[in-house]
């Protein structure tokens, strides 16, 4: 037996093909088939996430130039902003997530500059509530929170120079370990932030699953867990970098990274509860933070620097004894121990670009 249609559904079929047509008939000739690609990929219906060959036959597009690229980006947060329909508006977050993940980099670009006035990519949908029925209401809860986690994302990929976790990123190991190495502490402390961050964002994702949207939220949860594991990865680099230099961190970047440390082991429980993978990399970034913070807390009582922790609101915020004493090399960021010069070339400065 097939699949009822209700009426939402009708409605659905019809605005979908009120739109394909509206596409064709009032489009440039140019831009009508890009219009086309982002409808067909995020129709209300069926409530699963968009075809494979939809996808790739939109990241195609975007990768023949900056003029086509850009209106792919404009259309489909078009399509994103007009919607109240929770199924099409998290078909449109999952094809922005996929161009972030294996799209061009020239789509890449053009979704981290948007809107063009300001270069920030705000998605706008802390208020969208789709309430036709009791599972769009609670799908609603999805669309908040993706919306939010991928604007997240870009932020820390904005903060990094590259994005998180695509595949087009050619940048190996080796290089970011390079490129690392050339950070001041005070900057290697805010990238390392950024990703504590993203990593925060993933716990809060909702835990109710509406039937209605069942395949799509299991789509989003795949792609989280990707996103997830390149993040460690991502950690994982940057706390052998501090390891290296601990010694030579300021008394200020010390406070601000245990409390990026400590922020990131409050969201291990919830982790858990998300992925149950068994990964080599995950245990070793747990057994890092806990063994970087000790080392920290050593040598600042070591040093008669103190850090004592207060509660406030939901998160947690280190604090300084008065009597604390100022030490002269509390204000001086070093740079990795594994380099032999303290100054950072020209060249090395500039290879950290930002989108």
């Amino acid at each position: 037996m097939g699949k009822i249609i209700t009426f939402r559904d009708l409605v659905g079929l019809i605005k979908d093909k009120a739109s394909l047509s509206k596409a064709a008939l009032l489009s440039k000739p140019n831009a009508v088939s890009i219009r086309l690609a982002v409808l067909r990929a995020t129709t209300h219906s069926p409530p699963a996430p968009p075809d494979d060959h939809h996808i790739s036959a939109l990241l195609l597009f975007g990768e023949a130039s900056r003029s086509t690229a850009s209106p792919i980006i404009a259309a489909l947060m078009d399509r994103l902003h007009r919607t109240g329909n929770c199924v099409v508006a998290l078909k449109c977050l999952l094809l922005i997530h996929n161009i972030i993940l294996r799209g061009p980099f020239i789509l890449q670009d053009q979704l981290s500059i948007f809107p063009a006035t300001g270069g920030y990519n705000y998605l706008k949908l802390s208020n969208f509530r789709d309430g036709a029925t009791a599972a769009s209401w609670a799908l609603s809860s999805w669309v908040r929170w993706y919306a939010r986690f991928l604007e997240t994302l870009l932020s820390t990929s904005r903060v990094l120079g590259y994005f998180v976790c695509s595949s087009s990123c050619s940048m190996v190991k080796e290089n970011k370990e390079h490129r690392i190495s050339s950070f001041l502490n005070v900057d290697l402390v805010k990238e390392f932030d950024s990703l504590v961050v993203l990593i925060e964002e993933i716990c809060k994702v909702p835990d109710n699953l509406a039937a209605e949207g069942d395949k799509l939220v299991t789509e989003i949860t795949g792609l989280l867990l990707s996103d997830y594991i390149s993040s460690v990865n991502e950690i994982l680099l940057r706390l052998g970098e501090f390891n290296e230099r601990v010694s030579s961190l300021s008394f200020g970047d010390s406070v601000e990274l245990v409390c990026g440390l400590k922020r990131l082991q409050d969201c291990r429980e919830r982790l858990s509860v998300l992925y149950v993978v068994n990964k080599p990399s995950i245990e070793m970034m747990w057994s890092s933070v806990t063994e970087l913070k000790d080392r920290i807390g050593m040598l600042n009582r070591e040093g008669g620097r103190v850090l004592t922790w207060r509660t406030r609101g939901n998160g947690s915020e280190s604090a300084r004894y008065e009597q604390r004493v100022l030490l002269r090399d509390d204000s001086v960021h070093f740079q990795s121990g594994r380099l032999s010069i303290n100054s950072v070339p020209s060249f090395l400065a500039l290879d950290k670009y930002s989108f």
